[in-house]
């Protein structure tokens, strides 16, 4: 597992920063329509935690092969 985070770093970190900022927004567009803070921090956590899990596996996904498709469809040079 160790291993695991380490090679996914910058990978990791960038996915916990979006995952707060998902969060924070989520709770403030919950408590605007809900007016209940506990209700608003209660709904925003569950679509962010599982929108986390799927932004790493796609940006492990767009690495592996958004990178190659690029790799090969760019023109020989001259």
């Amino acid at each position: 597992m160790a291993k695991l985070v380490r090679s996914n770093l910058p990978t990791l970190k960038k996915t916990a920063s979006y995952y707060v900022l998902h969060v924070t927004v989520a709770a403030l567009v919950a408590y605007a329509v809900t007016g209940n803070f506990l209700l608003a921090l209660t709904l925003s956590l569950l679509e962010p935690t599982v929108q986390a899990f799927a932004f790493f596996f796609h940006e492990k996904a767009w690495q592996r092969w958004g990178g190659q498709r690029t790799a090969t469809s760019a023109p020989a040079a001259a």
